[in-house]
């Protein structure tokens, strides 16, 4: 009993950051040291310190990546595109400023120019300064280009084309929500080089059926070939993360293991998690998934 006593004092002593992403489920983690805590014009940003996730980020309630688990997300989000597409010269990313997409896109050597568009620059002031270990210098390559301001105005306006769009944005919540709209959709699909490829993260399906339903059915008005590939990061609680997939030309989606094992020697640097034999599996949906498309 005084065991159980001192757990709960101890418990009651700790500082706790809850996410508020659903209503009646929410993940608590414990803060071990806050690193940062600003509320821009944008959004609440916090960054703190757990002891099992290392430095966490988290945004209006919601975490966004960890130090721990970053790289599932973050290789899955670039590399899967990046491969299918076998070419990928001019890159566009829309959101991630934390830099872990830019890190792993910037990897391969056919890459000759990426475009980072953030609308808030405290995310990427504050990530350089607390989370260096995603971006890994890559803000600062010769081959990025960092543009601030908001995405959907962005690819509304530009006269650049891009052989692959990464949308990596926070939920359809706040700032965010307008990157799944079909108007967004359709902007993307315009600036899209032919045989260019469209991927965003896209929720845990599990959890935010009506978020893969609706995004499905807007991509499709505008793609030929739609449709997600998962995979499991521990910190996006409730079962598979979805990142969501579009595309005119359907053969991207069928690329051998063979093909894509000889693509894969055009990365550089080691990866924790992408292999090209996750990327076929990557595209086999659970039954409940497939059933929530139809």
């Amino acid at each position: 009993m005084l065991a159980l006593c001192c757990f709960s004092t101890l418990l009651q002593a700790k500082e706790w950051y809850t996410e508020t992403l659903y209503d009646d489920w929410r993940q608590t983690f414990s803060i071990d040291e806050k690193l940062y805590e600003e509320k821009t014009k944008e959004q609440h940003l916090v960054i703190f310190q757990n002891a099992t996730y290392g430095r966490v980020l988290a945004l209006d309630g919601i975490i966004q990546t960890t130090e721990k688990d970053e790289f599932v997300y973050h290789e899955m989000m670039a590399h899967v595109p990046m491969l299918a597409h076998g070419n990928a010269q001019n890159v566009l990313i829309i959101g991630g400023g934390d830099g872990g997409a830019i890190r792993e896109v910037l990897k391969h050597k056919t890459l000759k120019n990426v475009t980072l568009v953030e609308i808030d620059e405290s995310v990427i002031t504050f990530s350089k300064k607390y989370l260096p270990t995603l971006s890994q210098g890559g803000f600062d390559d010769p081959r990025a280009t960092i543009v601030i301001q908001d995405g959907c105005q962005f690819v509304k306006n530009t006269k650049q084309k891009f052989d692959v769009i990464i949308c990596d944005s926070t939920d359809p919540i706040g700032p965010g929500a307008v990157l799944f709209t079909p108007e967004f959709y359709s902007d993307c699909h315009k600036i899209l080089s032919e045989g260019g490829i469209f991927v965003n993260q896209n929720g845990v399906p599990f959890m935010q059926t009506g978020e893969l339903k609706d995004t499905y059915k807007s991509r499709k008005q505008y793609f030929q070939d739609v449709g997600y590939y998962i995979g499991v990061v521990p910190s996006y609680v409730g079962g598979f993360m979805a990142w969501g997939w579009a595309t005119d030309k359907k053969e991207n989606r069928e690329i051998s293991l063979e093909e894509l094992e000889k693509r894969f020697k055009n990365i550089e640097g080691e990866l924790k998690y992408y292999t090209p034999a996750i990327h076929k599996a990557s595209f086999v949906l659970p039954k409940f998934i497939q059933n929530s498309l139809q």
